[in-house]
Formats: structure tokens, C-alpha cells, sequence
């Protein structure tokens, strides 16, 4: 059972789309405002968890993978630009974009084509293999949301330290320029690895 803390923790905290966006929120100070998004993004996993613990990896395969990659890139995409046009119009350290609530954690999650491919091996090999099923599955998925839930939230506080130490303007445009960079190099790399390979392999 260990392992799939272990799992969960090396999968959840690795940079992604979701702790990139953690971090630019801690470092343009908005840190303490973030914890809806933070737990937007727990109550994501936790509907992954269950749905596919309970009903099966099949919901989530094939072709559904590669729409819900393509949509997901399309938000990464949206909330890149949405970061980089804010940046421009920034006046003062403490007022740079729009606060990450509730909802934008959810749908950040949801459509984020890495939860299934990390929530998969958790449902179908490590939870049958620990005997983890029916009301221990809720307790556990519902474990593992909370962790998923503090993967931004470490990233937040990373960037609450960082932002801290930064007062000129110009150096908190600079970060989330670079934000605004990184969302969108993962946006194309999950793209090409989860929309474009699986489409010219049927294609050919």
C-alpha cells in the first residue's frame, strides 16, 4: 500500500500543467486566494478515482483519450494565453491576473489527458492487487484526492517564497511570460504524444 503512495506522489508532483499554473499564482502573491483551485483540482482526482475505480478503465480509452487530449491541450492553450495577456497589462506586483478559483481546478484536472494515464494503473493493478475495493476504495481515492489537492499547493507556496523576494514589476511580467511559455510547451508536447501519435497510428 505504500507503493501507491509512492506512486501517487512521484505522479502528482512532478511539473505539469496544473502545479505550472501553482506556481504563477504563488508568485504573482496570490497565493492565499488559490486554495479553491487547489482543491478543484483534489475533487477532479477524486471523481477519476471513483469512476474508474468502480465502473472500469474501459470509460476511458481509445478514442475518448485522444478528444479528451485535444480538448485539454485547447485549455492549456487558452489559459497560457490568458496568463501571457495578462502579464502585459501588468501595473503593479500585486495585481496581476485573474485569481485560479474552484472551477478552474476542476476543469484543469478533468481535462488534463495525464490524470487518466496516472489514475489507470492506480484502479486496475495496484488497488486489485491490495485488495482495495468498495467502501475502501471511497476512503482511499478520497486520501488520494487530498494529496493530488496539495501537489499545486506546494507548487503555490514554491511560488509564494520566490514571489516574495521579487519587487519589480518587470521580473513578475518576466515569470509569467515564462509561465505562459512552459503551459504552452506542455500543451503541444501532451498534443503530440496524446492527440497526434495515436492518429497516425490508426491513419496508417
Amino acid at each position: 500500500m505504500l507503493g501507491i503512495i509512492l506512486f501517487g506522489v512521484g505522479i502528482m508532483y512532478t511539473p505539469g500543467p496544473v502545479n505550472l499554473l501553482g506556481l504563477n499564482v504563488g508568485i504573482n502573491g496570490q497565493g492565499r486566494r488559490a486554495i479553491g483551485f487547489c482543491l478543484g483540482v483534489g475533487c477532479a482526482m477524486l471523481i477519476y478515482l471513483l469512476v474508474l475505480g468502480f465502473a472500469g478503465a474501459a470509460w476511458i480509452g481509445g478514442q475518448a483519450l485522444v478528444i479528451l487530449s485535444a480538448v485539454g491541450c485547447g485549455y492549456i492553450l487558452y489559459l497560457a494565453w490568458k496568463i501571457a495577456r495578462a502579464s502585459a497589462r501588468l501595473d503593479t506586483a500585486n495585481a496581476p491576473v485573474r485569481v485560479l478559483g474552484f472551477r478552474d481546478g476542476v476543469a484543469m484536472q478533468l481535462l488534463n489527458p495525464k490524470t487518466p494515464v496516472a489514475v489507470l494503473p492506480i484502479v486496475t493493478l495496484q488497488f486489485p492487487a491490495a485488495g482495495i475495493e468498495g467502501a475502501s476504495l471511497v476512503v482511499w481515492s478520497a486520501g488520494l484526492a487530498l494529496l493530488a489537492a496539495g501537489a499545486p499547493g506546494s507548487y503555490v507556496l514554491m511560488g509564494s517564497l520566490i514571489g516574495q523576494r521579487i519587487h519589480r514589476p518587470r521580473l513578475i511580467k518576466a515569470f509569467n511570460q515564462i509561465m505562459a511559455l512552459l503551459l504552452a510547451a506542455v500543451a503541444l508536447s501532451i498534443g503530440f504524444e496524446h492527440v497526434w501519435v495515436p492518429l497516425a497510428e490508426v491513419m496508417n
